[in-house]
């Protein structure tokens, strides 16, 4: 099984498709990568070099911002990208306007 999925082809971000432990190898467009610290289902890898402040796109829809550089096979998450969503989404702000 591979262990990671582009959802769309406009997609920056590869998706894993079954929980990692820390050491297991990734595939990245051709290179070989090893994961530093365990992963689970869903976490994002990045599939190109990004720079502070590219979008990240999963779904082929923006889901963040890069908060620093990201290298390619690094992972994607809340310690280098933020949401682009505005807090309205939330369901403690939504409570607000009703």
């Amino acid at each position: 099984m591979k262990s990671t999925i582009l959802l769309s082809p406009t997609d920056n971000v590869l998706v894993l498709t079954q929980s990692l432990p820390a050491g297991s190898k990734i595939e990245v467009q051709g290179a070989t990568y090893t994961l530093p610290v365990s992963l689970g289902l869903g976490h994002k890898i990045a599939a190109c070099h990004l720079n502070h402040g590219d979008k990240i796109l999963k779904y082929g829809v923006p889901i963040g911002s890069a908060t620093t550089a990201i290298q390619r096979g690094e992972h994607i998450h809340l310690h280098n990208m933020k949401s682009d969503y505005l807090p309205t989404y939330t369901l403690d702000s939504a409570h607000q306007y009703h």
